[in-house]
């Protein structure tokens, strides 16, 4: 009787290395579920046979964040999404995060993963995509993510991703958070932008300059980012000695942060989500920063992780 072959809920395993960092992709979702530094863990990880908490690592496409009640209208057409957050009556988080991708290529700092987004109800296009992450012993992760639209008419997109970030802290707030970001933007209770995106000045939400965490709640998006020569935004997390820089590339114009005090109790406050977007939430309904790419067209974008100090 020949011995019965386990695999985990998340699929092949992918490791790379580069240096003091290591990192592990997984088969589920083009995710990043391991990312560490000299032994110590940067984001928040977790088992192989273990979904991602709270969206731990998690690529998000064709849209990232929540589209109100499932619906929007596009090109002419009205369409309707499975509400994915049915406690809120949303759609989240895009369609390929619990799709399976395949290796493309790799080498032993890169891996390369791929999926064809096939049409369904609610999203009748066909889009084809790829994310690559590299690891780099002087500047760490980064991940690329790139669409092509397969299909035969032109079709709505936007994309980002869920890391969080943790310095070692048991809680987050003794952290000093720096956001490089100007304007916030208000949402109602179900998540849903309340209104137009406003000044930081004065308000919890600056942290333009670094100060500590505290006792604010965040679970915003910000936006108005300021970039440095090369074109990225910079986040920065840090406690004693350690730094955590998360960067934005161009096309990520959206930052939205998470201090988890909706998780569970295990889960809360315990590290910093820094989403990089490419769209506010409810792109698709309002159609503020959404992307239309015609058929043949494609679109990369990137962003990172590294350590600044340890």
């Amino acid at each position: 009787m020949s011995k019965l072959t386990v695999t985990p809920v998340t699929g092949a395993q992918y490791d790379i290395g580069a240096g003091d960092y290591q990192a592990t992709v997984t088969e589920l979702g083009g995710s990043l579920r391991r990312l560490i530094y000299r032994g110590q863990p940067v984001i928040t990880g977790y088992e192989a046979d273990e979904l991602p908490p709270a969206g731990a690592g998690q690529l998000l496409a064709p849209w990232p964040n929540r589209i109100d009640g499932g619906r929007y209208a596009f090109d002419g057409s009205d369409y309707s999404l499975e509400l994915s957050e049915a406690a809120r009556g949303n759609a989240i988080h895009g369609l390929t995060r619990w799709a399976n991708w395949q290796p493309a290529g790799s080498t032993a700092d890169e891996i390369t993963l791929t999926h064809v987004l096939h049409g369904r109800p609610g999203y009748p296009f066909c889009l084809e995509m790829s994310v690559s992450y590299s690891l780099s012993a002087a500047t760490g992760l980064q991940a690329t993510v790139t669409a092509w639209n397969a299909g035969s008419r032109q079709l709505p997109y936007g994309t980002g991703s869920h890391p969080y970030l943790t310095t070692g802290e048991p809680l987050v707030d003794p952290c000093s958070l720096e956001l490089p970001a100007a304007r916030w933007l208000p949402i109602d209770d179900r998540g849903i932008p309340s209104g137009p995106a406003q000044d930081v000045t004065g308000t919890q939400f600056d942290f333009r300059s670094p100060r500590p965490i505290g006792s604010t709640s965040l679970d915003h998006p910000l936006t108005g980012l300021t970039r440095d020569q090369s074109g990225r935004a910079w986040a920065r997390l840090a406690s004693g000695s350690v730094q955590l820089g998360l960067w934005a590339g161009p096309g990520y114009d959206w930052l939205q942060v998470f201090t988890g005090d909706a998780l569970a109790p295990g889960q809360r406050r315990r590290a910093l989500a820094i989403e990089p977007m490419t769209c506010p939430p409810n792109a698709f309904a309002t159609g503020e920063g959404l992307l239309t790419l015609a058929p043949g067209d494609s679109v990369s974008h990137s962003w990172g992780i590294e350590v600044l100090q340890s």
